[in-house]
């Protein structure tokens, strides 16, 4: 069963016979600002050909243009000569690349094959499905088996902070029927913690993986900047792990790519893609791997008092600004809907820099916070981490130039953020490098 914490308040997913999750929801929450989808796609985004084919015409969205001449005001200065481009980009959803993410918890061999032949390279090569190469070396050809490896059972008692006692006023919610198996270990033993992502040099689509009753998908489609907060978080064996505003799921299921964590607490104060998250998690975690994966629903910006000291990594994946899909927010509201986002805009920096000072309070003396946002905005990027390492003592930026930023240049458009040292990295859309937005930054409690 998957164990979710709704307002601190326990919400026990069970699996039962007859195949079907009972659920048991004892407190709804309130949310705060709603947060951006990230950098996973949409479901619009997820309906593609069944075939991989270049980007072809698609049917023309609306653009705001108050959000597009906001945009314009601000990031022809903020980002100078790298805005026109930038712009190009956004605007144009048909040359946007998407990544297709193993899981490691399937048999992944002969998908990685079909993705080679059809012209997809790895963006972090591996020599072998068991140990990761430095990531500037060569990729050598896959095997056609998996290699087999099993995983350590995870703890019956992962998490020993205390649970608020529940609500007198149970308020019941079922969820949706999940892709998992309910078998303890169904099909082949997972293949040790390696993050497999696999791009195209063109705006390619791989098809959906679609559902199939009782069994896992095999792949996860995402923009590939979104797996760069992970990979700077750096997860290891054993870790404790909070992904703090964790909706659509993406990042919680790279980080089980990259690691077997002693426990991942997934949190998400939004009821509606709460059961998204959820979603995500029994569509590609198996039923063993319960105990360590669960989900909380307490309001982020308060979550560190609770649970202060808890955690060895923490991840703030930020409600943010979405640039790429706001550009497009002109719906049945015309301009008027850009004029509420804007407002809302000006409110986020607030919330994003509770949101990361309620992290480096969740995380213990040594540990680390990894912010991230989908934006370009300086507000809500460099201006938020600087406001937090001037107001929090016992923090530190950690450099993510030559860990991150050198080696995956080939990949990514870094933008120059003109601080010394660097507070974050700033991932820009460029043609032939679409990928992004992403701004990430690292910081560690050093007590």
């Amino acid at each position: 069963m998957f164990r979710r914490l709704v307002s601190g308040e326990l919400l026990i997913l069970k699996w039962s016979h007859s195949q079907s999750w009972k659920c048991r929801r004892l407190l709804s929450c309130n949310s705060v600002i709603g947060p951006d989808h990230g950098q996973e796609l949409s479901r619009e985004q997820r309906t593609v050909p069944t075939k991989q084919v270049p980007s072809r015409p698609e049917k023309q969205k609306r653009v705001c243009k108050v959000i597009l001449d906001h945009f314009d005001q601000q990031y022809s200065q903020e980002l100078g000569p790298l805005w026109p481009s930038a712009r190009a980009v956004l605007l144009n959803p048909g040359c946007w690349q998407y990544g297709v993410m193993l899981n490691r918890f399937t048999a992944v061999s002969d998908l990685k094959l079909r993705l080679q032949g059809q012209g997809f390279t790895s963006l972090l090569p591996h020599t072998d499905t068991t140990s990761a190469l430095p990531l500037n070396s060569s990729l050598p050809q896959p095997s056609s088996s998996p290699h087999p490896a099993s995983l350590p059972q995870p703890s019956s008692s992962p998490h020993p902070a205390s649970l608020p006692q529940p609500s007198s006023s149970p308020h019941p919610a079922s969820l949706p029927q999940p892709s998992s198996s309910p078998h303890p270990h169904p099909g082949p033993p997972p293949l040790p913690p390696s993050l497999q992502c696999f791009i195209h040099p063109s705006p390619v689509r791989y098809p959906s993986p679609p559902h199939r009753q009782g069994q896992l998908k095999h792949y996860y489609l995402l923009n590939a900047a979104s797996l760069l907060p992970v990979l700077a978080l750096g997860v290891e064996d054993g870790d404790r792990v909070l992904d703090l505003c964790s909706a659509p799921g993406g990042k919680a299921l790279a980080i089980l790519q990259t690691a077997n964590p002693a426990l991942l607490c997934c949190n998400e104060t939004d009821p509606h893609r709460s059961d998204w998250l959820a979603k995500t998690l029994e569509s590609f975690i198996p039923q063993w791997l319960s105990s360590t994966v669960t989900v909380s629903n307490q309001d982020g910006r308060i979550f560190g008092q609770s649970e202060a000291g808890t955690y060895d990594k923490v991840l703030v994946d930020a409600p943010c600004s979405n640039d790429r899909s706001w550009l497009f927010s002109s719906g049945t509201g015309g301009e008027q809907e850009g004029v509420v986002r804007l407002r809302e805009r000006d409110r986020l920096p607030t919330l994003q820099t509770q949101l990361l000072k309620s992290a480096l309070t969740a995380v213990r003396p040594g540990g680390v916070v990894v912010y991230s946002t989908c934006t370009l905005s300086r507000s809500e990027n460099q201006e938020v981490v600087e406001a937090v390492l001037n107001t929090c003592p016992g923090v530190e930026l950690q450099d993510l130039e030559e860990e991150l930023a050198l080696p995956l240049q080939e990949h990514f458009t870094f933008a120059p953020l003109g601080h010394t040292p660097s507070l974050g990295l700033l991932v820009v859309p460029q043609q032939g490098q679409t990928w992004g937005p992403m701004f990430l930054s690292r910081i560690k409690r050093t007590h």
